[in-house]
């Protein structure tokens, strides 16, 4: 059977932004098809790839490498794909397949704290977003439904109405870790895509401690549920499409867009509206390849934004031992933070910063360290029930501020298909850091209220956790300074829309991924809105969670 060729809506991409706006917009009556640059994969294989590999810390090692859709990867060696100019990395993650990234995120499921969309107005640093916090809360709890977002009522971001499911049972560790350190820091439950109770077709979380790369049991959201619940609205998906190119006309609307099949035959898809969801990189990237003598730096990039303003969510940590046995490894593997430094009138100075523990088992990273270290014999054993019932780690989530050299541009590097590679520009600057001064002595009260022993800090000025990716397309009302409007519309395009993390005009602390879905709902509402003789959004929102 051949590939459509052209359809009312395209969307490129089949994350779970772009795949829950196709959902949308397939439920309003509109014709959608998803071009995506990765295969189809099928969830049990993974499952069973990941129990067999050699290489469980490296949540990549389950998932399938194709040479026409490559993607980041670093162990055991960087494959160059995302090619890094420096000055400092930037080795980001994510996966080219149906269904996106989020087959192996973590699952949080945060909002936003109303400040953080003001944060020049009230701190005199980033920007402020072209929306409110009010504005965005409709859209926040439509995603929550569709996720099935777990959680308790006090997080610190305001709402409306209640989280659709509880909390996911607390780890006995991680009770440990709250009672211990209140009342000097108050420890939460994350707010997570998973289940805590059957929703959406899908089982209860059973504590499986393997939420990254795959939760076995099928308890967390996953991108491919979106692709399946817009398949079931009518929505057609085209794997291996690997996009190349977008056409406009002389008025500057977009008309095509041209995909290669992995023999690097051409084929091109025609359509009235157009979705680029392919994430904060590949998105820039695919803009700044469909240059044009009527757009010679690029699509949407009259304001010279485009790929700019690379942001994330820099991470240094403390591992160390506390004075009891904690054994972490049972429930999921982030199920509480500290989030009481999301805010303040301290972000003028330094960066805002989430605190974030660990519950992954720690019997691996032990046995590593010990063969390394030359422990044997009777000694090794004792160490390894010593350490791995003690061992904890608590990391940052650092906030970011928009930086204009901080970019993704084309590299003169080529993949497989004559396609030029993603070239990261990032460095971390005084502001980022100064947070993580701030946070090293957090990291250092927390240990001293555990008992803490073996204090093992990441070394100043080295960073971690490159996935929250955002900023390269970010929305604003003045189109001389931002690449999309407050709906995520470019504005040199009328029916070119952005959805994505990429939109977000400033990183937070929280992970981006609930936002970007928030926002993808709302520009999908946008782009074809309710009828008042439409089914209500209740029941709307029923016809995925059922």
């Amino acid at each position: 059977m051949s590939a459509p060729t052209s359809a009312e809506v395209v969307v490129i991409g089949s994350g779970i932004c772009g795949s829950l706006a196709a959902w949308k917009l397939a439920t309003r009556g509109k014709q959608v098809l998803i071009l995506e640059a990765g295969p189809r994969i099928d969830r049990g294989r993974i499952v069973a790839a990941f129990r067999n590999s050699p290489r469980k810390s490296d949540w990549m090692s389950p998932y399938p490498f194709s040479a026409w859709a490559p993607q980041p990867e670093y162990k055991p060696k960087s494959n160059g794909y995302l090619v890094q100019a420096g000055p400092y990395p930037y080795p980001a993650e994510y996966i080219r397949v149906v269904g996106g990234t989020t087959w192996h995120w973590s699952a949080l499921a945060w909002r936003l704290v109303p400040n953080d969309v003001r944060i020049k107005s009230l701190y005199g640093v980033g920007v402020d977003w072209p929306v409110t916090y009010d504005e965005l809360d409709p859209w926040y709890q439509e995603a929550e439904e569709q996720l099935g977002v777990a959680g308790l009522p006090d997080t610190g971001s305001p709402r409306k109405h209640p989280f659709p499911l509880p909390p996911v049972a607390e780890p006995w560790a991680m009770q440990r870790i709250r009672e211990r350190l209140a009342p000097t820091y108050t420890v939460v439950g994350n707010t997570v895509a998973r289940n805590s109770r059957s929703y959406g077709g899908r089982p209860a979380c059973v504590g499986n401690n393997s939420c990254q790369p795959i939760c076995p049991v099928n308890a967390q959201y996953l991108g491919i549920n979106a692709v399946e619940a817009a398949k079931a609205a009518g929505v057609k998906v085209v794997p291996n499409a690997v996009v190349y190119r977008i056409e406009h006309d002389a008025k500057g609307r977009i008309t095509a867009v041209d995909y290669y099949d992995p023999d690097k035959t051409s084929h091109r898809v025609s359509g009235k509206q157009f979705i680029l969801a392919a994430n904060g990189i590949e998105s820039p990237k695919l803009l700044l390849l469909s240059s044009s003598s009527k757009y010679p730096n690029g699509l949407a990039n009259s304001s010279g934004m485009v790929g700019r303003n690379l942001m994330d969510h820099p991470s240094n940590s403390l591992t160390f031992y506390a004075d009891e046995e904690m054994w972490l490894g049972r429930g999921p593997q982030s199920p509480d933070s500290i989030n009481t430094l999301r805010d303040g009138a301290f972000r003028s100075q330094h960066a805002a910063y989430r605190l974030d523990f660990t519950n992954i088992s720690q019997v691996l990273g032990v046995t590593e360290a010990l063969i390394e270290e030359g422990v044997y014999g009777p000694a090794f054993d004792q160490q390894l029930r010593w350490r791995a019932a003690r061992q904890l780690s608590v990391k940052t989530l650092l906030e970011v501020l928009p930086n204009p050299d901080n970019r993704i541009t084309l590299s003169s590097d080529k993949d497989a298909m004559g396609i030029p590679k993603p070239e990261a520009h990032y460095s971390i600057d005084a502001y980022t850091r100064r947070g993580a001064q701030a946070a090293r002595e957090d990291f250092a009260k927390i240990a001293a209220l555990l008992g803490g022993t073996g204090l093992r800090y990441t070394p100043k000025g080295e960073f971690s956790n490159n996935q929250h990716i955002t900023g390269t397309l970010g929305m604003g009302d003045d189109p001389t300074r931002f690449v999309t409007d407050r709906f995520g519309r470019a504005h040199d395009h009328e029916n070119l829309f952005c959805c994505g993390t990429g939109v977000m005009p400033t990183s937070a602390t929280m992970n981006s991924t609930l936002t970007g879905v928030a926002l993808a709902l709302r520009t999908a509402d946008h782009m074809a809105p309710l009828k008042a003789q439409a089914a209500s959004t209740d029941t709307t929102r029923e016809a995925v969670s059922s």
